[in-house]
């Protein structure tokens, strides 16, 4: 079953059930997915996107939801914060479990060692294949850091 038949899935049981909030998720869900279409579709691309952009796209969507907890808790918001972490819980569901900082680690020696990377200027080389195996595995933010480190 791909991603996009999960998603529906999940939105059938969540009108039937009459889960409110992780209706209006599941429904943002779709919206994002959507929108990406038409991108697509206006660049001359593909009629649908992939698995691997529908990942990326719930990972930004995770992403951008943890900022705005984290200003809500800031600004004294609490509820609006719950609300966000509520919405991280159900996009989280579709995505594949996160690496450990282990498998992480050995991720980043293998892509090292099959690239054939030396220096710094192989950085892209590295990412490049990570990305290609671990969309929503990993956060590439904090990857990029240490992939830069042990290319030092």
């Amino acid at each position: 079953m791909n991603m996009r038949d999960r998603i529906a899935a999940a939105l059938k049981d969540a009108m039937k059930a009459r889960e409110a909030e992780r209706l209006s998720t599941l429904r943002l869900i779709n919206a994002a997915i959507k929108d990406k279409d038409i991108a697509v579709r206006g660049e001359g691309g593909e009629v649908t996107v992939g698995d691997a952009e529908v990942l990326a796209i719930l990972g930004r969507m995770v992403k951008q939801r943890q900022e705005s907890a984290r200003a809500y808790e800031e600004g004294g918001r609490l509820e609006l914060a719950e609300k966000e972490l509520g919405e991280i819980r159900v996009i989280e569901e579709f995505l594949p479990r996160q690496l450990a900082e282990e498998e992480i680690a050995a991720a980043i020696d293998a892509a090292i060692g099959e690239t054939g990377a030396t220096s710094i200027r192989d950085m892209g080389k590295v990412m490049a294949a990570l990305k290609s195996r671990y969309t929503g595995q990993m956060d590439f933010g904090a990857v990029g850091p240490r992939v830069k480190d042990r290319l030092a």
